[in-house]
């Protein structure tokens, strides 16, 4: 976790790679702080220095990076990023839908690499980097322990494109082949298609009910 907030994405420079830091997708879950090296210490100046470690043990550590806020970019000719061959959803308790997998979210700014392949969104309605969570479940109050009460009609794979979007004032539309696992880390659902509470208010989370209707839900 870094403190140099001034600029919305921070670069680390490295002999074999540099390790990319998003401020705006950032929310502190501590995946690279807590790693067993000296790629990332707290307080040091500065955070990061990928010439500590082997190349691979970076590229791990960003890859661990739930939110994409954490990315790489090779200068050794090594290989890049690619995407989970299983598209996951993760309701995590009291807090946000961790995806991963070939991601393609609706709205994700151009310079936000990491989120290809794993983001962190918005589930309990008060989040201000929408589709994105931004910790304010944790001010919200936000009480939701990941449990999953539908089993899904099947998907005939487990990877490929799956496509992200925002419906006005809605939920969260999911499409392509994934699983959604409930918070207590059970594999609870499998299928193609599913629309996801983001209000926080649904009597069936992860699932919008309509209830976004009645609490008068805005997603800007």
């Amino acid at each position: 976790m870094s403190d140099e907030n001034d600029k919305p994405i921070h670069r680390y420079e490295g002999k074999h790679l540099d390790v990319l830091w998003d401020g705006r997708l950032c929310i502190h879950v501590g995946e690279c702080g807590r790693s067993a090296d000296d790629l990332f210490t707290a307080g040091r100046k500065p955070w990061c220095q990928p010439d500590l470690v082997e190349t691979t043990n970076a590229t791990q550590v960003c890859e661990r990076c739930p939110t994409g806020a954490l990315t790489y970019e090779r200068k050794d000719a090594g290989p890049a990023e690619a995407p989970s061959a299983v598209n996951t959803v993760v309701v995590s308790s009291r807090g946000p839908l961790y995806v991963k997998g070939e991601l393609r979210i609706a709205g994700a700014a151009a310079d936000m690499p990491g989120v290809q392949f794993r983001a962190a969104l918005c589930r309990c309605g008060e989040s201000k980097n929408k589709p994105f969570c931004d910790n304010s479940h944790e001010a919200a109050g936000f009480k939701d322990y990941g449990a999953v009460g539908r089993a899904g009609d099947g998907a005939p794979a487990e990877g490929g494109p799956l496509d992200i979007k925002g419906a006005p004032n809605g939920p969260l539309m999911v499409s392509g082949n994934f699983s959604i696992i409930a918070g207590s880390g059970r594999v609870a659902w499998r299928g193609t298609k599913a629309a996801l509470c983001r209000c926080g208010a649904s009597k069936n989370k992860p699932f919008c009910d309509g209830t976004h209707k009645a609490v008068g839900f805005t997603a800007e």
